[in-house]
């Protein structure tokens, strides 16, 4: 089936909540870039990558638009329901940049789903629960009060696990993890998530701080050479997130002894088609994955919950609902959550009614 027509459309997600902040910045609106792909007589496949800012990670909004526009020509009169070709089609052309591509990877999968009529969790392995629990964030910045107001705040939408930003001062972010534990109960799942924010030192006295408190520790600090000096003071799981970006940092991470779990963001590694090599690879050696991304709406969100599915129980962590963070949207067709979990459409391919109107004039459009 090949695309006879690529199209690319610009959408800006102010989060729902205002400012959406970390141990390193923050923003209050997201730059999503929509992929679709048009097949000679076949189904259309959409994708998604967002990105809060250049301070976060190496992908940032303009990078998006001019990689997607240089390999929009690429694309005509390839089949689209082969997405591995297409990933080496693009990886020859274009070094490195895995978000640039990753849209496009994702719309691939999709169209090879729709045109076999199948879901996308079936062909990127097969369903291997109901639905994926979700989680929510306490941002940094503000009060103790008002995070521990948040905190109750997403109890009461629904939400049973929390990642609480923490990355700055160690003891401040200690005390604000032990109101928040002791507000939620034991009950609640908590992650602290320093977006690599703390230094050796600060990680190693936030975790002295808080050796009686039950939680996770995400990403403490930029590098992986400095979350591997701490893993030894490190009495609790430790989850990498920003430090994976590829198989061969899994298996790395894995072989020293550094890492318990792992977060896969799919714009991250390029697409759907690594993100399910990590996730089964990762899967083989009884590491515990998230699946999700560095931001999007329903298109995003749909992919992300699609590959999650087909993590077993046992070493399944949790996702975001995007599509619920923000404002606005780019798709109908996620079924709501039901007790802090979500499931994705029976139909085919992502199982979401993309809405081409909110998503206005594309700004690339490439044809046959």
């Amino acid at each position: 089936m090949p695309i006879t027509r690529v199209r690319a459309y610009q959408q800006l997600q102010p989060f729902r909540r205002g400012r959406y902040t970390m141990s390193h910045g923050g923003g209050a609106v997201a730059e999503s870039l929509v992929i679709r792909l048009d097949c000679d007589d076949g189904p259309t496949g959409y994708g998604e990558v967002a990105m809060i800012g250049a301070f976060y990670s190496d992908a940032f909004p303009a990078g998006a638009r001019a990689g997607v526009a240089e390999l929009a020509p690429l694309l005509i009169g390839v089949d689209a329901t082969r997405p591995r070709a297409v990933l080496a089609r693009l990886d020859a052309s274009m070094r490195g940049q895995p978000y640039v591509k990753s849209a496009i990877d994702v719309a691939c999968w999709d169209a090879a789903a729709r045109a076999a009529g199948r879901p996308l969790c079936d062909v990127l392995g097969g369903r291997q629960c109901a639905s994926v629990a979700l989680y929510n964030v306490v941002t940094a910045g503000g009060s103790d009060e008002e995070a521990v107001a948040l905190a109750h705040g997403l109890l009461a939408e629904g939400y049973r696990r929390l990642q609480v930003k923490v990355g700055g001062h160690a003891d401040a972010d200690a005390r604000r993890l032990r109101l928040i534990r002791d507000a939620v109960g034991r009950d609640v799942v908590l992650f602290a998530d320093a977006n690599g924010g703390f230094t050796t030192a600060g990680a190693r006295r936030f975790l002295r701080a808080t050796h009686d408190i039950e939680y996770t520790l995400e990403q403490p600090c930029a590098s992986y050479d400095a979350c591997a000096a701490v893993r030894s003071a490190c009495d609790r799981p430790l989850v990498l997130d920003e430090s994976i970006e590829s198989l061969g940092d899994l298996l790395r991470a894995q072989g020293d002894g550094v890492v318990d779990g792992i977060t896969i963001k799919v714009s991250r590694v390029g697409g759907l088609t690594r993100a399910v090599l990590l996730r089964d690879v990762a899967c083989e050696l009884d590491v515990q994955v998230t699946i999700e991304d560095t931001g999007g709406a329903s298109i995003a969100t749909a992919a992300y919950l699609h590959a999650g599915l087909g993590t077993p129980d046992r070493l399944r962590l949790h996702t975001v609902d995007f599509q619920r963070w923000f404002s606005v949207d780019n798709a109908t067709g996620l079924p709501p959550s039901v007790e802090g979990s979500q499931d994705v459409s029976p139909g085919p391919g992502l199982g979401v009614e993309v809405d081409v109107e909110a998503l206005g004039a594309p700004i690339v459009d490439t044809r046959a």
